[in-house]
């Protein structure tokens, strides 16, 4: 029996799940949530494991994977942080209201 590459153990992809989005075995979570969290965040990867309760070589292949398949990650990261600023923009707080109100926006 030929053991299966640990990526492959780790990262699968569901239709699903997250929109079919490559996330980790038994979880909803995405390979761009773990690349967010260590690239942007700056949480190590043992930080990861620990607080989200993962294996240490699931994190890992979650990372292998993200340098196996960058743009196509990148382009789901960019898509999220364009539907968060949509919807910051399209739903302002109650905050952003009554600054407009006192500035008579």
């Amino acid at each position: 029996m030929i053991a299966a590459p640990v990526i492959e153990r780790h990262i699968v992809t569901s239709p699903g799940i997250r929109s079919g989005k490559p996330h980790l075995d038994g979880t909803r979570i995405t390979v761009a949530d773990v690349v967010i969290w260590h690239f942007r965040m700056g949480y190590s990867p043992d930080e990861i494991a620990v607080k989200w309760e993962l294996s240490l070589s699931a994190v890992y292949a979650a990372i292998s994977y993200y340098y196996d398949h960058q743009g196509e990650i990148d382009a789901q990261i960019q898509a999220a942080d364009a539907h968060h600023d949509a919807m910051k923009t399209a739903n302002p707080t109650l905050l952003q209201h009554r600054l407009k109100d006192i500035r008579g926006e």
